[in-house]
């Protein structure tokens, strides 16, 4: 690699010096696919250095809320309180040539204002997690579903540790990575991340459809069904509208610690009430574990009287593993924040703590949620519900939950709003459209117009879709597995081989924009992933092989049971009927 102070070798026939343009600080597009991969490398080394040195100079004091809520001091001693750096509109050419470097490399740092204790509220922050994962035990059995839990936790771990390695070595203040795409596109294309670019988007909205139909249901059910059940997913969705008006994911890490205290609470409150009270009964030929792989152990006899709590050691129906897949699926929902981590580090202060709030975060879930979910099984057994909290059988206690749950997930779905609209935003109106950036008045317009539209086209499309349960296992295994188990080895994999094979010859020269290579082609390839620890590349290979072949599983499950659910007439969020409403299941 080469260095600000080293010449350039002098070239040779079998070399190839390529000028990648004038530099960082000149008419350059944030996403310019001339860029190469020594460029990006070379600065991110540099932008480390410059953290590492300016690290003592930002110490928040050891106060509570600086650790948690990321109001460091800058160099300078002045704090960024209304965030007001931009960076310049892609698709133009970039203000860069105005201004020197360490200008915009201050424009750059200064939209960096979260902590790694804000970092942990927002991985902790999420939507289904905690209340799928008994649903998602009963399906496997308490053998399968302890280990295919713990083994979730270790691989998504593992993914955000590559995603942050990766993040390292390619994020600077002169090329600041802001996106998920914007990894994939240093490392395999333009084209490459269009298609993430497109996935992500189509993900969030899913998952913002999601979670407005999962707390429609549960207004309804706090209204005791007075209230048109489309009624209240529009509530819903209207107050959703004036969360998703914050922009930037520190004010986000400010009110997340609300949600994991709402989450928590929810959490013991069911815990407590299902040790004293019978299962929700009624509910469950609506979405048990039972009714997903023996329907036969909900069915009450010709009396009325409901089969006896039961516990698998192993799965509950080997000859049919669909039910089980799909409960499978819901566990991927508690470790599904990789698809956050890119945009969480694109606004630390100190990229290099989030293995801090990855390593908290994910132990916390794993702990706090297989907990949960052992007990609710073990309380519940065959007639735990998908939505934990609304298998709990008196009506007093489901409306506290619908509540609690209700704010806490107005939070997270804000989130997931917030960066699927950024990623709309600086991937479409940005790039295509050249659009201003989001700090600018116009901006901040153009936001404002997107929040709503945003929010009602995920009603629309989770309103039509009437089996909840089948639409959060598609979600589930066609996005969020690939985002948080698919995607991190194989961009781990792309750098590797990338920095592999660079010659000790080899590099950027910063003051000719020319980077030198010795080699190109497949030759280089092979080399770069042969060189160091290959046996590394080899095992993400597997382990993406492996993700591939698991989403491959948990799309055909869901399919399946979406079709043999669709044969049956079933309650849309058009409608005024909730699913939740006995009269209806009767």
């Amino acid at each position: 690699m080469s260095s600000p102070d080293r010449k350039e070798p002098p070239a040779h026939d079998d070399e190839l010096q390529r000028p990648t343009g004038l530099g960082p600080n000149t008419k350059r597009r944030l996403h310019d696919s001339s860029v190469t991969f020594e460029e990006y490398h070379y600065y991110a080394l540099r932008t480390r250095a410059r953290e590492d040195a300016d690290h003592g100079k930002q110490e928040s004091g050891g106060r509570l809320s600086g650790v948690l809520f990321g109001r460091e001091i800058k160099s300078d001693g002045a704090r960024d309180e209304n965030n007001n750096a931009s960076f310049p509109a892609e698709g133009h050419a970039s203000p860069r040539a105005a201004i020197t470097a360490d200008e915009w490399a201050n424009a750059s740092r200064a939209l960096r204002t979260a902590s790694w204790g804000a970092g942990f509220y927002l991985i902790t922050t999420d939507i289904l997690g905690p209340f799928g994962v008994p649903f998602a035990i009963g399906t496997l059995g308490w053998g399968p579903g302890l280990a295919l839990f713990t083994a979730f936790a270790l691989v998504a771990s593992y993914s955000g540790f590559l995603l942050w390695k990766v993040y390292l070595g390619l994020d600077s203040t002169e090329y600041p990575l802001l996106n998920y795409g914007d990894i994939v596109l240093r490392l395999f294309g333009s084209f490459a991340r269009h298609i993430v670019n497109i996935l992500q988007v189509v993900q969030f909205i899913a998952i913002t459809g999601q979670v407005i139909i999962q707390n429609g249901q549960g207004i309804s059910q706090a209204a005791r069904f007075r209230i048109c059940y489309a009624v209240c997913c529009v509530i819903f969705t209207a107050v959703g509208f004036g969360v998703s008006q914050i922009r930037t994911l520190r004010n986000y890490g400010m009110i997340s610690a609300l949600a994991v205290c709402l989450n928590l609470l929810t959490i013991f409150m069911t815990m407590g009430v299902m040790a004293h009270s019978p299962p929700n009964f009624a509910i469950s030929v609506l979405g048990s574990s039972g009714s997903a792989t023996l329907p036969d152990t909900i069915a009450p006899d010709k009396q009325g009287h409901y089969p006896s709590i039961r516990h698998y050691g192993g799965l509950p129906n080997p000859n049919s593993l669909v039910g089980s897949i799909n409960g499978l699926m819901q566990s991927v929902f508690a470790f599904g924040g990789a698809q956050m981590f890119v945009e969480i580090m694109a606004e630390m202060r100190r990229p290099y703590d989030f293995i801090k709030s990855l390593c908290a975060a994910q132990f916390f879930i794993w702990v706090v949620y297989l907990t949960y979910g052992c007990y609710v099984y073990h309380f519940q057994g065959q007639y735990t519900y998908q939505v934990a909290y609304q298998g709990v059988s008196i009506y007093g206690w489901q409306v506290v939950g619908d509540i609690l749950v209700g704010i806490s997930g107005l939070i997270s779905a804000g989130l997931y709003s917030n960066i699927g609209i950024k990623v709309f935003y600086n991937n479409v109106l940005t790039d295509l459209l050249g659009a201003p950036p989001l700090t600018t008045r116009v901006g901040k317009l153009i936001w404002a117009v997107l929040v709503p539209l945003w929010w009602s086209t995920a009603f629309v499309v989770a309103a039509s879709i009437p089996d909840y349960f089948g639409f959060v296992s598609v979600v589930a295994a066609v996005c969020i597995l690939q985002f948080c188990y698919t995607f991190p080895p194989i961009i781990a994999l792309g750098y590797s081989i990338r920095k592999n094979a660079m010659h000790r010859d080899d590099g950027f020269d910063p003051r000719t924009g020319v980077v030198t290579r010795c080699d190109d082609g497949p030759k280089r390839w092979i080399r770069g992933f042969f060189s160091g620890a290959w046996y590394v590349n080899v095992w993400h290979v597997v382990i993406a092989g492996g993700a591939l072949a698991t989403a491959g599983l948990g799309t055909y499950a869901s399919i399946e049971s979406m079709i043999e659910t669709f044969q049956i007439p079933q309650v849309n969020a058009f409608t005024c009927t909730s699913p939740l409403d006995l009269r209806h299941a009767s």
